[in-house]
């Protein structure tokens, strides 16, 4: 692990590193016209100030799991701290956050000084430099009204970063909901090409969010702040039981705050969680934020509230039957099937349709960011979902082989991938889905209540599908041949760069070798009810 303190050393640091990591992959032989796709060249930045805790590793450990190189800023932002904040008690813990960096596998920790970053040791709104400034609704309400600056300041240390570094992701704890918000406003208004990926936030054994301002704590305090967590909790409860509007929800977090009498409530708001809007009664979801002062330490924390329908997310590798699954458990529970595989189809139809060349990324990507597909459910137990693109039925069209051969070279393609995501997720704020996929509940759908990676073994699987080949009337493929394949292909799928397949941290996981499609089904069957009950 490096540790590189200047600017200098952190462009020589990437530029090695990007060369380096092209030549691991032309030694691999890896195709051309999947290179681009391919996880070697991802690059990961955890931005952080320091005093690292088990929230920081948690994004460390994501980053880790889903980049090649994993990049760790240290940086205590003095552009962020107010003129009466606690910018030099702030705690600086330098050689241990090194220790951990390395343990947990990062590969380099850029740890800057202010006159490095080129910004002076004073508030922004002191200072002379070049801000970035999020809109004005998002960086006055919440915390913005008692920390002016505050937002500037993180907002334009964070471009500073992703120019320096160049990520290909960047994660943050959803504790800081309102910075979360704006940082991924950020990016899609500049149009920065990173990835913000949220993280949930880790909390103590009491339920309080884990900061690095909880230094400032005595014991009895820490004790007293897991109020706040109670009151959120309790709000989520109610919520559950049909409680939709702003004051009511309020109402039962005041009431339990009042159980520490030396916490001092600065805001208790009911905000959109994207947009930052106050709201006074939740349709789709909404951010429950708060923020208190115990003693000299201020402490914020949040919880989404979702009025959607539930989402189950089947992620996998190929030839575990997700597909087939996900049908079955739609039409048990009468949920909506996403046949994301189809959408893939419908958009490589479409390419071959326009005459497109399968490697014109570029018009490809017009295409697809153009596209709108529609999917409806039928009746029919060979066609459960209809297929639209652009109006026009393409149920069957999708299924023929000229399609079948080309859909994954388009699937590879970022672009692609990133507008079908964009829909898929509009049709998530309603509920209600059974989506299946390589990457449906590690990227699609983070936030589904219900996860499953469904799975077999190599060998499983390559006898299935050479049962399906039979069924087919196709050429017959040994088994040694199919499982050298589909090895292959599991590889490709958990190193690729655009979302690479695996399981997500909350996914409950399905061993399928032995068990018929019934019985896997009943099991997530089983698993859902029981989740839901619990709710």
């Amino acid at each position: 692990m490096r540790l590189l303190t200047t600017v200098a050393a952190l462009r020589c640091y990437l530029t090695k590193r990007c060369l380096e990591n092209k030549l691991i992959a032309v030694s691999e032989n890896l195709a051309l016209d999947e290179m681009s796709g391919w996880h070697q060249t991802a690059v990961g930045l955890v931005p952080t100030m320091g005093n690292l805790h088990q929230g920081h590793l948690s994004l460390i450990q994501r980053a880790r799991q889903e980049n090649s190189t994993v990049i760790v800023s240290i940086f205590v932002n003095p552009l962020q701290f107010g003129p009466n904040e606690d910018y030099e008690r702030y705690p600086r813990t330098l050689k241990q956050d090194q220790q951990l960096c390395e343990q947990f596998g990062v590969d380099a920790i850029f740890a800057p000084t202010p006159e490095e970053m080129t910004v002076p040791q004073k508030s922004i709104q002191e200072s002379m430099v070049t801000q970035v400034i999020p809109p004005s609704g998002m960086i006055t309400g919440l915390c913005g009204r008692s920390r002016l600056g505050h937002f500037q300041g993180v907002a334009t240390i964070v471009t500073k970063l992703f120019n320096l570094v160049q990520p290909d992701r960047a994660y943050f704890g959803q504790k800081d909901g309102q910075q979360l918000a704006i940082i991924k406003r950020l990016v899609a208004d500049l149009n920065l090409p990173v990835e913000i990926v949220a993280c949930p936030t880790v909390r103590e054994a009491s339920g309080l969010a884990l900061s690095s301002r909880n230094h400032y704590l005595t014991a009895t305090e820490k004790e007293q702040a897991a109020v706040l967590y109670r009151g959120l909790q309790a709000a989520e409860a109610g919520f559950r039981a049909g409680v939709r509007d702003r004051s009511k929800l309020i109402a039962i977090v005041q009431q339990e705050l009042t159980m520490v009498s030396t916490l001092l409530v600065e805001y208790i708001e009911l905000v959109e969680p994207t947009t930052l809007m106050s709201l006074d009664k939740v349709q789709e979801e909404g951010m429950l934020a708060i923020a208190a002062r115990l003693g000299s330490t201020r402490l914020i924390d949040n919880i989404i509230l979702r009025a959607r329908q539930p989402i189950i997310a089947i992620d996998g590798p190929a030839g575990a039957g997700k597909s087939t699954v996900a049908r079955q458990v739609a039409a048990i529970l009468n949920l909506v099937y996403l046949d994301s595989g189809a959408m893939y189809r419908a958009v490589t139809w479409l390419v071959l349709q326009k005459g497109i060349a399968i490697d014109d990324e570029c018009a490809i990507a017009e295409l697809a960011s153009q596209c709108q597909i529609e999917l409806t459910p039928t009746q029919d137990l060979q066609f459960p979902v209809r297929v639209w693109i652009n109006g026009i039925d393409v149920t069957q069209a999708i299924r023929t082989v000229e399609v079948t051969s080309q859909v994954s070279a388009i699937a590879a393609q970022s672009a692609v991938r990133q507008a079908l995501v964009k829909q898929q997720q509009t049709w998530g704020k309603k509920g209600g889905l059974v989506a299946e996929g390589r990457d449906i509940g590690t990227h699609v759908f983070p936030d589904a209540e219900v996860k499953i990676f469904l799975t077999a073994s190599v060998s499983e699987r390559a006898r299935r599908r050479q049962q399906d080949f039979q069924k087919l009337g196709q050429p017959e493929v040994s088994l040694e041949q199919l499982e050298r394949d589909i090895a292959q292909r599991d590889w490709k799928d958990s190193t690729r760069k655009i979302s690479p397949l695996q399981k997500a941290a909350d996914a409950i996981e399905v061993q399928t070798d032995g068990l018929d499609v019934s019985e896997v089904t009943a099991q997530i069957v089983n698993y859902y009810q029981q989740r839901l009950s619990e709710w």
